[in-house]
């Protein structure tokens, strides 16, 4: 179904936006958002008849692209039979896509605990960990993005925090590893490991052990780097959690469900969390749905007392409908195989070719369909191209990064110095071609401000 199907009045859907449409994470007067009247597949088009390579998927998250037809019917079919019902009730669909997401979860992760986005599947595991280890504090790293509600924005480590400070209490931050900014004056993958998982244990030894009831990590940071733990730390901070009865959740709220070519990207680690949140790539956000998935152990804590916390629209039979849909899609299609190898043999040596081309970039990392291109200044003292959280003039040369990208028919994922590389899951190797052959000429704009 083409945008002409259902035209838009563009004038005043931009009035109706502009006059009552308050934005997340926005000066409101200083917005002039492109307005979306279709996609398809690994793109979507604006109301000017601009068409864009989504290269963003969205906000990561499209993983089976824009109006995936199975998706949508499964839509379709399950608003004719039944639109909505009560969490209370057990429902067909929901209680389906809990066994598919229990059965590809790691361990003795077995049971779901549906919510309607990503911060609140971390908020409520958050709950669970505390609850069940009667414990109050929670370590959480600062490269870190976990949601926008209460617990989720306190957990948070990056710059949006700071506006919703002081926040939830017994948060305390760590650093995680990052090699190529390392705080630990580290050479290697495995000394990186190592400075992080002895600055953890420090951190843990200080905080009281007997006080922490979780560690929660993204498995693969997302929005702060596209940062992959070395070898080592994921199953060294499992030790470290059980070493001292302290839960470890994974939020995997951006990268499960394919991003990185598995179900979990735990799976990828050799690691098995006690809870780990997911949202976004379960469904590509066609109706929203998040959720917890939950070890026995932690399970068995609320066999016979109410766990303390629901929501309304959890597993709401539309959003679970097109989750089993797209279960189904990833298997028929061969989803998970199709990311590894375009990561593995298009998307790695083709990005590694833009390092060796473009002054202006300082490392290429990433995984699957999951990628950062960090830009700088100087390759030699790793100036970044813009400074840390950049606001204003301070950010124009990302922002004519990313103005060059959308000329040429790219729409960007950019956060601080880095452009991501994150389209959607069903994106075909021409297409992704296409799209880095985009970023390669947009960052020759990157390059004239590097250091001669």
């Amino acid at each position: 179904m083409t945008s002409e199907s259902h035209p838009v009045d563009a004038a005043q859907a931009i009035a109706d936006d502009r006059d009552h449409v308050f934005h997340s994470w926005s000066a409101q007067r200083q917005l002039h958002p492109v307005l979306v009247t279709g996609g398809s597949g690994s793109h979507f088009w604006d109301s000017e008849g601009h068409r864009y390579l989504d290269f963003s998927s969205q906000l990561v998250y499209t993983n089976l692209g824009h109006q995936h037809p199975a998706l949508v019917e499964a839509i379709k079919r399950q608003a004719d039979r039944l639109c909505t019902v009560a969490p209370a009730f057990a429902n067909d669909v929901r209680g389906e896509l809990a066994r598919l997401i229990a059965e590809r979860a790691p361990g003795d992760l077995d049971q779901v605990f549906f919510t309607n986005g990503g911060t609140e599947a971390n908020e409520h595991a958050v709950r669970m960990a505390r609850l069940h280890t009667g414990r109050h504090k929670v370590l959480a790293a600062y490269r870190s993005y976990h949601g926008a509600t209460g617990t989720s924005i306190a957990l948070t480590g990056e710059p949006r925090r700071w506006g919703s400070e002081p926040g939830f209490p017994s948060v305390v931050h760590f650093m995680g590893p990052y090699l190529y900014r390392s705080a630990f004056y580290a050479s290697s993958p495995e000394e990186e490991a190592e400075r992080s998982l002895a600055h953890l244990r420090q951190v843990i030894e200080f905080e009281g052990p007997q006080s922490i009831a979780a560690v929660i990590l993204e498995t693969v940071v997302g929005t702060n780097g596209v940062l992959i733990p070395p070898p080592g730390y994921l199953p060294g901070v499992r030790r470290l959690c059980d070493e001292h009865g302290i839960l470890m959740i994974l939020d995997e709220v951006m990268v499960g469900f394919g991003r990185v070519g598995e179900w979990f990207a735990c799976n990828a680690f050799d690691v098995v969390p006690d809870l780990l949140t997911f949202a976004k790539g379960v469904n590509s956000g066609y109706v929203p749905l998040g959720g917890v998935v939950i070890s026995r152990r932690v399970a068995e804590s609320f066999a016979d007392r109410a766990f303390p916390g629901g929501l309304t629209y959890s597993g709401h039979p539309l959003a679970c409908a097109a989750g089993v849909a797209s279960i189904e899609t990833f298997e028929r299609e061969g989803i998970l195989a199709h990311v590894r190898r375009l990561g593995t043999e298009v998307a790695g040596p083709r990005l590694a070719r833009l390092a060796e081309d473009h002054p202006s970039v300082g490392e290429v990392r990433g995984m699957g369909l999951m990628w950062a291109v960090e830009l700088v200044r100087d390759r030699g003292t790793r100036e970044m191209l813009v400074p840390f959280n950049p606001s204003g003039a301070a950010n124009q040369p990302m922002a004519e990064v990313a103005a060059a990208c959308r000329a040429g028919g790219l729409w960007p994922f950019t956060h601080f110095n880095r452009v991501h590389v994150a389209p959607p899951l069903v994106i075909s190797e021409s297409e992704l071609l296409e799209g880095i052959d985009i970023l390669d000429h947009a960052l020759d704009v990157a390059d004239r401000y590097c250091a001669t």
